[in-house]
C-alpha cells in the first residue's frame, strides 16, 4: 500500500510536527528545492528592484560606505567618520577643524581685502575708514559662513561654504554710490536684502526649471570666470603698467609648482592641507625675492571693531536700487548651482525646494546686517567648494571654524594687516588651481546631463556662448546704458537666463505644442 509522499527534512533539522507537516493523499505537495527555488527567485526579484543607494535613509544621506562617482575622490578624507554620520556632519578634532579652516580662510582672504580695496580707491575713502570697512567684511564673512555651515532654524543648508562680498554685486554697489551717493547705495543693500526674502517664494516654485544642464553650464561659466580672476590676480589688469610683470607670473606659477609637489608626495593631513602649504611656501619664495612690502604690516593698534553704519544713515531710492535688485534674481539662481554643486562635491542629497532657499535665506539675512556696516551684497563663495573637493575634507564644521577665523581677523587688527601683505600674485596662483576644479565640477554635471541629445548640447552651447562673451572679450557691451552694461556684462547671468529659457522652450514649451498639434486633426474628426 502506498503512502502519501512526504519530504523528509534536511540533516540536522527535527522533523516537521503538527498540520503543516500532514498533507491529504494524493494532493500534490511542494518539494523543498522547490520552495527554495520560489524564495530565491524573490529575493532576487525584491534586490533587483530596490537599490541599496536608493533606500530612503535618514535626512536624505547614502548609507555610510555608500560613494557616488562625485565623493570617490574624498572617500580617503572620512574613513573615520563614525557610523550613521555623514562625512558633512562629522566632528573632526579640533586642531584639525581649526588647521583647515584657516586653509579655507588663506586662500580665500584675497576676496574680501582686495573688494574693500577697490571701493576704498573708486569712492576716494580714507584709511580709517577702509580700515572700518576691512574689519566689518571679515566679521560679517565669518557671520555668514557660520549660518551656512550651522544652519540655524530655516537659514543656512548646513552644508561647508564660506560667505564673501565682492565679485558684480560690488560692482553694482559702485556704481549707484557713484551715480546717487554712498548712503543710497547701503540703502540699496538693504532694500534688495528685503527684496530677496519678497520674492523667494515665488523663486522656489521656479526652481523645477533648473535641471542639472542648467545648473552645469551656470557653474562652468562661474568656473571660467573665477579662474579668470584668479589669473588677473597673478598677471594684473591688462594695460596697467605691471601687466604681465616675470616677477608675479613667476610666483603665480611656482605656487602653483609648489602645491602640485606637496599634492603629489604627502599622504593624509599633510596631502589635504596641500593647498595652504603651497601658498606659505609661495610666500616665502616672495619673501626671499623682495617681492614682500612689510611695511603695512607693523604698527596700528590691537583690536578693531567694525562700526555701524559708517556713512551714516542708509537713504531708500527704489529706482536706484532697481539694477541691485534685478541682480538679486541672477544671484539667487547662481546660489542654486552652488547649493547643488556643493552638495555634490560632499555626496550629500539635497532637496532643491528646501535646502536652496536656506542658502538664499543666510544671503539675504548677511546682506541685510553689511548693508548697515557699508558692505555690498554678501554671497556664497564657489571658491571653497574646489578647497573641498581638493583636499576631500567634507565637514561643514571646518567652514564653521574658518568663519571663527574671520571674525578673529576681523576684530584683531595685526592679524588683518599681516594677511594683507600675501602677494597677490601668490594668492592668484592658488585660486587658479581651486577655481579651475569648479570648472571640471561643471563639466562632471553637464557629463549626466543627456549631451548626446541634440537638443540638449544646442542649449548649452548658445548658453555658453552668450554667458562666456563678457567673459572672454570684456567691455563688449560698453555702448550700452549703464544699468543695462552691468547687467548684460554677468556673464553667469547672461547664461543661467540663456539655459534656463531655452531649457523651458525646448523641454517644457515645444513638447507641448507638439503634442496639441498632432492631437488637433484627430479630435476634428469625430
Amino acid at each position: 500500500m502506498s503512502s502519501p509522499r512526504q519530504s523528509r527534512p534536511p540533516a540536522g533539522q527535527p522533523p516537521a510536527s503538527g498540520p503543516a507537516a500532514k498533507h491529504p493523499a494524493g494532493e500534490p505537495t511542494a518539494l523543498p528545492s522547490e520552495i527554495s527555488d520560489t524564495c530565491k527567485t524573490v529575493n532576487s526579484q525584491l534586490t533587483q528592484t530596490v537599490d541599496p543607494d536608493e533606500r530612503p535613509h535618514p535626512e536624505g544621506h547614502r548609507p555610510v560606505g555608500a560613494r557616488s562617482d562625485t565623493t570617490a575622490s574624498s572617500s580617503s578624507a572620512d574613513e573615520g567618520a563614525p557610523p550613521g554620520v555623514h562625512p558633512v556632519d562629522e566632528s573632526r578634532p579640533l586642531g584639525r577643524i581649526l588647521l583647515f579652516g584657516i586653509q579655507h580662510v588663506l586662500v580665500m582672504a584675497a576676496t574680501p581685502i582686495s573688494a574693500i580695496f577697490l571701493m576704498s580707491a573708486t569712492l576716494g575713502l580714507r584709511a580709517g575708514l577702509t580700515v572700518d570697512l576691512l574689519s566689518a567684511a571679515f566679521v560679517l564673512s565669518g557671520v555668514g559662513s557660520l549660518i551656512q555651515s550651522l544652519g540655524p532654524w530655516k537659514f543656512g543648508p548646513r552644508l561647508p561654504f564660506v560667505m564673501l562680498p565682492g565679485g558684480a554685486p560690488l560692482i553694482l554697489f559702485l556704481a549707484i554710490a557713484e551715480q546717487h551717493g554712498v548712503r543710497i547705495a547701503t540703502g540699496a543693500v538693504v532694500l534688495t536684502a528685503v527684496f530677496t526674502f519678497v520674492v523667494l517664494p515665488v523663486f522656489s516654485r521656479l526652481l523645477a526649471y533648473f535641471p542639472a544642464l542648467v545648473i552645469g553650464t551656470m557653474i562652468v561659466i562661474v568656473g571660467v570666470n573665477l579662474v579668470k580672476v584668479g589669473a588677473v590676480l597673478v598677471t594684473g589688469q591688462p594695460g596697467s603698467p605691471r601687466f604681465a610683470n616675470p616677477t608675479n607670473l613667476g610666483l603665480g606659477m611656482a605656487t602653483i609648482g609648489f602645491t602640485i609637489a606637496f599634492y603629489l608626495l604627502f599622504t593624509g593631513i599633510l596631502r589635504q592641507l596641500a593647498v595652504m602649504l603651497g601658498l606659505l611656501a609661495g610666500t616665502a619664495l616672495a619673501a626671499g625675492v623682495g617681492a614682500i612690502d612689510g611695511a603695512g604690516a607693523v604698527g596700528g593698534g590691537l583690536v578693531n571693531l567694525p562700526h555701524l553704519m559708517p556713512f551714516g544713515s542708509p537713504e531708500f531710492n527704489l529706482v536706484a536700487a532697481l539694477p541691485l535688485m534685478l541682480y538679486s534674481l541672477a544671484s539667487m539662481a547662481e546660489a542654486t548651482g552652488q547649493t547643488v554643486i556643493n552638495a555634490e562635491a560632499v555626496g550629500k542629497r539635497i532637496d532643491k525646494r528646501t535646502d536652496v532657499p536656506k542658502t538664499v535665506r543666510a544671503d539675504a539675512l548677511t546682506s541685510l546686517f553689511g548693508g548697515f556696516f557699508g558692505l555690498p551684497l554678501m554671497v556664497t563663495s564657489g571658491e571653497n567648494i574646489g578647497i573641498v573637493r581638493v583636499t576631500g575634507v567634507r565637514s561643514r564644521f571646518v567652514t564653521a571654524a574658518a568663519g571663527v577665523v574671520l571674525i578673529i581677523i576681523g576684530v584683531l587688527a595685526p592679524v588683518t594687516r599681516a594677511i594683507s601683505v600675501i602677494p597677490t600674485a601668490v594668492v592668484g596662483g592658488t585660486a587658479m588651481v581651486v577655481f579651475a576644479v569648479i570648472t571640471v565640477l561643471g563639466i562632471q554635471m553637464l557629463g549626466r546631463s543627456d549631451l548626446d541629445k541634440h537638443t540638449s548640447t544646442f542649449i548649452c552651447a548658445v548658453a555658453l556662448a552668450l554667458g562666456l562673451l563678457p567673459i572672454l572679450v570684456p567691455g563688449v557691451y560698453g555702448a550700452f546704458p549703464p544699468n543695462v552694461r552691468i547687467l548684460l556684462e554677468s556673464g553667469v547671468a547672461v547664461g543661467t537666463f540663456a539655459a534656463a529659457v531655452l531649457n523651458v522652450l525646448f523641454h517644457h514649451v515645444r513638447p507641448g505644442v507638439a503634442a496639441r498639434l498632432t492631437t488637433a486633426p484627430t479630435e476634428s474628426d469625430r
